[in-house]
């Protein structure tokens, strides 16, 4: 029964939410002056499936009924607070772009709406998620008229405590906070500086304190990032609460067994151990699963005993490659690691000049990866004219995920390895498993893409690994991220054919449906398509133009990430981006006075190929190249004169 936002640019009566700003900075506010024309097109706006009037409770106008089996369950102490607040307060917790209103809520795990016009927030959740969001907000609100004042009832199992000296504070927050900003975003925290049990203000003559708000795996790791900064700012400072910061939140994790290993370097070894812009660290970091950071020549590694247990193996065997060929005796009993066989004139292809193939494949998907030679073994004199054995250690999705790429080099380089005899198969399992569809000739280029494009915009929509072995795709993830790459596919390649026909939009939790106006298909679309791509890449969606079953044509926007109403990604995103391009050809048409795109864009001229007839024969009536063939005739006239 509360008022809520129903997305961008249809807000409900007597409410205004963050879409009454972003309507107005798009030149839509409600005070425009608009023509008769521009009123009526305004009534064949987009509207999406989701914002149906039985839907009062939405909070995302990309939002489905069925999307509900995607939310946790909901509390037993589920319930929802409000919180006057004033105009400044207000500007102050949505931050620029929403950004704080949304690191709020993702760090409380609260639900928080802001209704701008009433000066209220509506904070939704558990009784303790509702605790949390409040008290951020009040920390956020507070830093407007000074230091926050921290108390001890503060602490509910969220809060870390970090004393940061004073000659190293400026270096921490970075210009404008800007460092303090990205240590947030990467760890999902809440950070601020404050005044401990109303000390007298935060400053005194040897530090300040920060407080960091979040789970123990978050605050573990922006606060050995904090560490680390002010090691190389004031050197020795960590020795002094070194201990404190290894026994903190001991077992606090849900497998009782969270803690934090040390290992000492030698100063040759740690430029080594950090790599190249610290790309060797994040590697050990994501594979591993523990938090790797380096603190002056101390590398501190904290997570659950497994995932310590693996990051100091990971460290070992990277060092020992600086000595020779490593092997991992009883990789077989393993869970952590997948090896394979790979040919021996492959070897250096899949490798690349100077490592760059394996470590852009290791960056992509957060593994380890090195080649295996067993002790007493030739180098390159591995069975049946194989190389080298090619181990992958990660996570089960990571290490299949760089697996199929490594076999799609392969199969560049020796045709037939991974595809000779093989066929379709569509797994059972509902967990994690992997499909094969084979492609025809004309197929793959296609669903390929330039330069692969199709295929990763594919995989990011669908949520699912997708790669191209030879003439074979491979779809690794779930059952439900399996099917829905096997559809996108089917889609994709049906769109070469004429129209396509997608009827059960309703029964989907991965779609918005948005009906365009007649006159702004082509302008949506764009030349050969070229505008739904960019909006694609943009934001990690799947779109075309579709029928229903009345033969009606509507946009659809496919994407397993609902996206959020004001970040960036997912179908929300997509769905601002196409109301954006809308609203510019409406108001160009109608003479309102908005902002047109005539300058940047010429008007499409051809077909996409992708795209329905009608919509070309519509965006070229309501083109104007036309005006551009007197001109060679005027020129041709003065040239007889």
């Amino acid at each position: 029964g509360s008022s809520r936002s129903e997305g961008p640019g249809l807000p409900r009566p007597g409410t205004a939410c963050e879409g009454d700003l972003q309507a107005v900075a798009m030149g839509g506010g409600r005070g425009d002056s608009r023509d008769p024309s521009r009123g009526r097109k305004d009534n064949e706006r987009s509207r999406s499936r989701s914002r149906k009037a039985d839907r009062k409770d939405s909070r995302s106008p990309s939002r489905s009924p069925a999307d509900g089996h995607h939310k946790p369950k909901r509390p037993d102490d589920y319930g929802v607070d409000t919180i006057k607040i004033t105009d400044d307060d207000a500007a102050f917790i949505l931050g620029k772009g929403g950004k704080t209103k949304e690191k709020i809520a993702r760090v409380s795990e609260a639900e928080i709406e802001l209704f701008e016009r009433d000066l209220i927030l509506e904070i939704r959740g558990g009784k303790l998620q509702r605790r949390r969001a409040k008290k951020y907000c009040e920390g956020v609100m507070a830093q407007r008229t000074g230091p926050v004042a921290v108390t001890e009832d503060y602490d509910d199992g969220d809060l870390t405590m970090l004393m940061v000296p004073q000659e190293a504070v400026g270096f921490v927050t970075g210009r404008a906070g800007n460092f303090l900003r990205s240590m947030e975003e990467e760890w999902n925290t809440l950070m601020f500086f404050c005044e401990v049990d109303g000390a007298g203000g935060r400053r005194s003559k040897d530090y300040e304190k920060l407080a960091i708000f979040g789970s123990v795996r978050s605050r573990r790791g922006a606060e050995l990032k904090v560490l680390s900064a002010v090691e190389t700012k004031v050197p020795g400072y960590f020795s002094r609460f070194k201990d404190e910061v290894l026994d903190r939140d001991r077992g606090k994790d849900d497998t009782g067994t969270w803690g934090t290993d040390t290992t000492t370097f030698q100063d040759d070894e740690l430029s080594y151990a950090l790599g190249k812009q610290g790309g060797t660290r994040k590697k050990l970091e994501k594979s591993s699963g523990s938090i790797v950071q380096y603190v002056g020549n101390l590398a501190l590694f904290s997570g659950t005993k497994v995932c310590r247990k693996r990051a100091k193996e990971y460290m070992k065997w990277l060092f020992q490659q600086l000595e020779g060929p490593v092997y991992v005796e009883n990789w077989e009993d393993r869970d952590d690691v997948t090896v394979m066989e790979i040919p021996s004139d492959c070897i250096g292809y899949v490798t690349g000049s100077r490592r760059a193939a394996l470590g852009g494949m290791e960056e992509e998907w957060g593994t380890l990866m090195f080649f295996m030679t067993k002790p007493g073994t030739e180098k390159g004199g591995g069975r049946r004219g194989f190389g080298e054995q090619l181990a992958i250690f990660g996570d089960t999705r990571a290490r299949r995920g760089a697996e199929l790429k490594v076999m799609s080099s392969v199969e560049e380089k020796a045709p037939g390895q991974f595809t000779r005899g093989i066929r379709e198969k569509y797994s059972s399992e509902k967990g994690f498993a992997t499909d094969r569809m084979i492609f025809k000739d004309d197929e793959l280029s296609y669903a390929l893409g330039k330069q692969g494009t199709t295929r990763k915009k594919l995989a990011l929509a669908s949520g699912c690994i997708l790669q191209y072995v030879g003439h074979v795709a491979f779809m690794a993830g779930t059952m439900k991220e399996r099917k829905r790459c096997k559809e996108f596919i089917d889609w994709l390649l049906a769109q070469r054919r004429g129209q396509v026909t997608v009827n059960n939009i309703q029964e989907r939790d991965d779609c918005t449906e948005m009906h365009v106006p007649e006159n702004c298909k082509g302008w949506v679309t764009g030349n050969r398509g070229s505008e739904l791509r960019r909006v694609e890449a943009e934001t990690g969606t799947f779109m075309f133009m579709a029928l229903d079953k009345h033969g009606d044509e509507r946009l659809l926007i496919f994407g397993s990430d609902p996206g959020t109403k004001s970040g960036t990604g997912g179908r929300m995103h997509a769905e601002r981006l196409i109301n954006e391009m809308i609203q510019d050809k409406l108001r160009s048409d109608g003479g309102g006075g908005g902002r047109g795109r005539s300058d940047s864009r010429s008007p499409p001229r051809k077909r996409d190929s992708r795209s329905p007839p009608r919509r070309r024969s519509h965006s070229r009536r309501s083109s104007p190249p036309r005006r551009r063939s007197p001109s060679p005739r005027r020129r041709s006239n003065s040239r007889r004169r």
